[in-house]
């Protein structure tokens, strides 16, 4: 089984933080369209006839679309794709998009999962972010969605923003506790650059929270979720039980994946490949019938690396058994002496079945890894 991604690289406006591939010319919106479906056609033995058990439109902005955008690309993934199976069909959306009648208009589709990026209930935070919604409007998105019967819905929100205090998150996972969602995923700030609020934070304008800071809103938002029932089953990620987001898991366990659009990233297990980051040369290339793509040959090494950096992100860790079928007996066991100073400190758990990181780990889980990966 395999995942489909398709990238929707349109937004109104560009936020502050985000470094994802995106811009506002909607100009180009229907002939993206068409060299979405071009490059469904022409990469349809990508996948080897693999049934794709996800889709998940993601952006930029899928919700700019209108139902007769994404009826068309359905259309041709079941021309092209065994998806008969599939099991988890997700858009994102920003929560100004969402009415009664877009949410009609979207029951006519297969989507079965939405995903809104609401960031903060604080309207000072959102517009320090430079979204274009409010914390009303994220509220009454998430409702809407209720009453048109989405039961399987995910909120993102954004914490460790500059004078952000552990007040102000509790009162934000306050309110997002109370809308009893299956799924939250929450991500500390980072200030990638080429964004406006790494541009602030080089000109000083603003200033990151302390890194105790930090552990504490961590701390905070792991504790406040597992007492309200929720799986921390990624670093980033929450959800009630069994309402993991399968599309997001398959990247973590080492599944392939197929990635549609400008940009977009794919995975095969023999390599990494990616789609030309501009817009005109990808649809250049599409509507010839010579796609613009990237790729990375992955090597054991490569793999390796890669199969601890997702599979330690994750609450099902390195399952012993498992990688030991995949790597041999010699790099299992070089694995276990390298951990057992976390495990010692307790920064790692282990069972018969799996290694982990722990609780107290997870905040330095990425030096952890570094240290375990092969250089």
């Amino acid at each position: 089984m395999a995942a489909l991604y398709i990238h929707v690289p349109f937004c109104m406006t560009r936020c502050a933080y985000c470094d994802f591939f995106s811009q506002t010319q909607l100009i180009y919106k229907d002939v993206y369209i068409a060299s979405v479906i071009r490059e469904l056609e022409l990469r349809k033995d990508y996948l080897e006839d693999e049934a794709i058990e996800t889709i998940y439109w993601g952006g930029g902005t899928p919700s700019l679309l209108q139902s007769n955008d994404f009826a068309l690309v359905f259309s041709a993934i079941n021309r092209y794709y065994d998806a008969l199976s599939c099991s988890e069909i997700t858009m994102e959306a920003n929560p100004d998009d969402i009415t009664e009648e877009y949410l009609a208009a979207l029951r006519r589709l297969p989507f079965n999962r939405i995903s809104i990026g609401v960031q903060s209930f604080n309207d000072n935070d959102l517009r320090r972010l430079n979204r274009r919604h409010t914390a009303d409007q994220a509220l009454n998105a998430v409702s809407l969605c209720q009453k048109a019967r989405y039961s399987n819905l995910s909120i993102d929100l954004i914490y460790g923003l500059p004078g952000q205090t552990p007040e102000m998150w509790e009162e934000n996972l306050d309110k997002a506790l109370r809308l009893h969602i299956p799924h939250l995923s929450a991500y500390h700030l980072s200030y990638e650059e080429g964004t406006v609020m790494h541009q602030q934070l080089n000109a000083g304008v603003m200033e990151p929270v302390s890194e105790e800071t930090s552990v504490l809103l961590f701390d905070i938002l792991i504790k406040k979720l597992e007492a309200a029932g929720y799986l921390h089953y990624e670093i980033s990620n929450f959800c009630k039980p069994g309402c993991f987001s399968r599309h997001n898991t398959a990247y973590w366990t080492d599944r392939k994946y197929m990635g549609i659009g400008a940009a977009a990233h794919s995975y095969n297990y023999l390599s990494r490949q990616w789609n030309v980051g501009s817009l005109p040369d990808y649809i250049e290339g599409m509507m010839h019938g010579r796609p613009i793509i990237e790729k990375e040959n992955i090597d054991e090494q490569i793999r390796y690396n890669e199969y601890l950096l997702t599979r330690l992100r994750t609450m099902w860790g390195v399952p012993l058994s498992a990688f030991q079928k995949n790597f041999g007996s010699k790099r299992l066991n070089c694995l276990l002496r390298q951990s057992e100073t976390f495990l010692q400190t307790g920064l790692m758990e282990i069972d018969e079945e799996k290694l982990t990181i722990s609780r107290k780990g997870l905040f330095i889980s990425d030096g952890i890894i570094r240290e375990l990966i092969e250089k």
